[in-house]
């Protein structure tokens, strides 16, 4: 029991030493910068490859706003509607080239971070670190896609099968507490799958778990209470005009840069441990 309390306290004094040395407040506003930049293309992409999927433009929108502060999905909402309704041909190219290109630079600048964290440098290649940061963009796609659609059609399937035995009142409930905790398990494969692979260093699977445990949750009970705040206490459109919406665009983007990165300490704490205790 003291044993895990020290360990704790360790940890506690390690991040709190870490923000000010890796200097993560910088490098989260640099992720929000990079994470701004390669929203809409990745959205616009996405939104692009609907006619060939079976996902409803609404359900898109609908996997946003359950996190999204609410001027923040008033404006990613209308923007996209923009683009949409005036894209022409060749829109999936250049989604496509937009998106990688601007969340390549993202997973980059994640990159240094989680190298800084290990205290490594990166000594792969650029088309190697470029590569791997397209690749991990796709699979970024693909869970997200997944992740649409799992709770449509996990929906539609528990309504049949729960119909027959006059439950189906029932199971629309049941499902609707746990749609939160199936996002969570999409979101906790996410970022193990970014620790593990980004970082310059050989790591197993499960040593990125502690880090990813830490962002899905911090990254859902920061995301609720901004949107909590935003919506009940606070209008930056008084204050920053028609720029507010993109002000908490930026702001959430902050804070998600910030948790990431905090995770990624978190790993390399029991990283550098792990080879201590060895």
């Amino acid at each position: 029991m003291m044993k895990s309390v020290n360990v704790r306290k360790s940890l506690f004094r390690l991040l709190w030493h870490r923000i000010e040395e890796d200097d993560i407040p910088g490098l989260s506003a640099q992720l929000a910068y990079f994470f701004l930049l390669s929203l809409f293309p990745l959205l616009i992409f996405i939104f692009t490859l609907l006619p060939y999927l079976p996902i409803p433009y609404p359900d898109i929108l609908g996997s946003i706003r359950e996190f999204a502060p609410p001027d923040t999905m008033d404006f990613i909402e209308k923007n996209v509607n923009y683009v949409m309704n005036n894209r022409s041909g060749g829109l999936l190219s250049i989604g496509v080239i937009g998106t990688m290109w601007s969340a390549s630079n993202g997973i980059h600048s994640l990159v240094r971070a989680f190298n800084k964290a290990y205290n490594v440098k990166e000594s792969r290649s650029f088309i190697v670190s470029r590569g791997m940061a397209i690749l991990l963009t796709f699979g970024m796609i693909l869970v997200f896609i997944v992740a649409v659609l799992l709770p449509i059609f996990g929906r539609e399937i528990g309504v049949f099968l729960f119909s027959y035995l006059g439950l189906k009142g029932e199971f629309l409930r049941i499902w609707d507490m746990l749609r939160l905790l199936v996002s969570a398990l999409i979101l906790f494969v996410v970022f193990t799958g970014l620790y593990w692979i980004a970082p310059n260093v050989k790591l197993k699977c499960r040593s990125a778990f502690p880090g990813a445990a830490f962002a899905t949750i911090g990254w859902i009970v920061s995301s609720y209470a901004l949107s909590y705040y935003v919506g009940n206490f606070s209008n930056f459109s008084l204050t920053y005009g028609s720029i507010g919406a993109i002000i908490v665009l930026l702001i959430w983007l902050y804070i998600s840069g910030f948790i990431i990165i905090i995770g990624g300490e978190i790993n390399a704490f029991y990283s550098e441990k792990h080879k201590s205790n060895c």
